[in-house]
């Protein structure tokens, strides 16, 4: 679903628990990209660039896609099927690809400035998804790594972990906007011209573009300084 009015719902706290966690974690992970940036290069030439480091980033950044998918999918009372085996929840990207239908994730394209030019690499993390059989390539070279770190190493390269930090912003883009909630008082800003295309995103390392293919039903509009009075403020979007 796409809001079309101010963003200041999203600090409420009935809004999301634990906010500002999700979104840390994912600056803190920006901030480790942006060290690998300073020894590899952020462009197509190191794609396949694999390396302990990169290895761990790649593991963190997947485990946080995962927490974002399960917090939102649970957050709106999803139910999750039990396992028989083991009766534990069942919750895999089959399942987290749900979230695609509220959020177009993968109508998303994610900007990366290279340095070694002024274009932008495009990335779109979840267009896969486009083609309802197909999987996240990267989102498999995650699980061939983790569970066989021996032999499925390059799989942990900068091209995954690329698309996979891309992907944890547009879960994060989607749900919270440019919110970082700091501490800090609020600025007041100037936009101007902008060097490159697409939108500034959460960090400050990528750009982000929307998806444009929102319907009608999909569209709302709300006055919040009316519905912030309310005691339920907020829909459930039915998952199950």
């Amino acid at each position: 679903m796409q809001v079309i009015a101010s963003s200041a719902y999203i600090k409420d706290k009935e809004y999301c628990k634990s906010a500002y966690s999700y979104v840390r974690a994912f600056l803190l992970i920006l901030e480790d990209l942006k060290r690998i940036f300073e020894y590899v290069e952020p462009c197509e030439e190191s794609f396949n660039v694999f390396s302990f480091r990169i290895h761990e980033l790649f593991m963190r950044s997947c485990i946080e896609i995962e927490a974002n998918f399960k917090a939102i999918l649970l957050e709106n009372g999803y139910e999750p099927k039990i396992d028989n085996k083991f009766k534990k929840p069942i919750f895999n990207m089959s399942v987290y690809k749900k979230v695609n239908a509220s959020h177009h994730l993968s109508e998303y394209t994610v900007g990366l400035p290279q340095w070694v030019n002024s274009n932008l690499l495009e990335l779109k993390p979840f267009e896969a998804w486009v083609n309802d059989n197909e999987p996240l390539s990267w989102y498999q070279a995650y699980n061939k790594s983790k569970h066989d770190r021996h032999d499925e190493f390059p799989y942990a390269n900068l091209k995954n972990l690329l698309l996979a930090v891309s992907g944890l912003l547009c879960l994060i883009h989607s749900q919270f906007r440019g919110e970082d909630f700091s501490p800090a008082s609020i600025g007041i800003a100037v936009e101007g011209f902008d060097f490159y295309v697409m939108e500034a995103s959460t960090g400050g390392v990528f750009r982000i573009s929307e998806p444009t293919n929102w319907t009608e039903a999909e569209l709302y509009n709300f006055d919040w300084s009316e519905l912030k009075k309310k005691e339920e403020r907020f829909q459930k979007y039915d998952y199950n």
